[in-house]
């Protein structure tokens, strides 16, 4: 049995955004409490933060919430809360945990809606428009993941030396 066309084109998209939620949990494997929480760079955000502010601000908003219309995502964004701040008290195993479930639910999302599916909610705040469809929203996903996933890599080449891709 053949696969339709717009199952392969989300197999393809889903194929693309694994890889790198992949590359960001990845490339911090083997980091310490300290190094996760540790600012490297002038703005002064932590490999910590940033895999937090990918779960809520990325996979949380634009799946569950903007696509999936799901009332408890909704309601989880009608305070400004920081998501790049981790509260001191809370692991890092508990934030990558908190990613890993944000991007299996967005799965859920992405799999139960059709690539032109239309926002079921935006929030008033925001000044700028949602993306036409589901489609959009995931290129916007794989673009965000990718150049955070960067980001990471960057950044720990400077705690320890390690490269996540190494070009000979």
């Amino acid at each position: 049995m053949s696969s339709s066309p717009e199952s392969s084109e989300v197999e393809t998209l889903l194929g693309y955004l694994s890889w790198k939620r992949r590359h960001v949990i990845d490339i911090l494997d083997g980091l310490d409490e300290a190094d996760l929480r540790r600012p490297v760079l002038p703005s002064a955000w932590t490999p910590v933060g940033l895999v937090h502010h990918l779960a809520l601000d990325v996979e949380r908003f634009w799946f569950r919430a903007v696509f999936g219309g799901d009332p408890e995502a909704v309601a989880s964004f009608a305070t400004s809360a920081d998501a790049w701040q981790v509260p001191g008290d809370r692991p890092a195993s508990e934030v990558f945990d908190l990613y890993r479930e944000e991007t299996a639910r967005a799965d859920k999302v992405i799999a139960s809606n059709g690539l032109d599916q239309t926002p079921r909610w935006w929030p008033d705040h925001r000044d700028d428009r949602p993306p036409r469809d589901l489609r959009a929203a995931i290129l916007h996903v794989i673009v965000e993941t990718a150049t955070h996933a960067g980001h990471l890599d960057a950044v720990r080449e400077l705690i320890d030396g390690r490269q996540f891709l190494v070009l000979d």
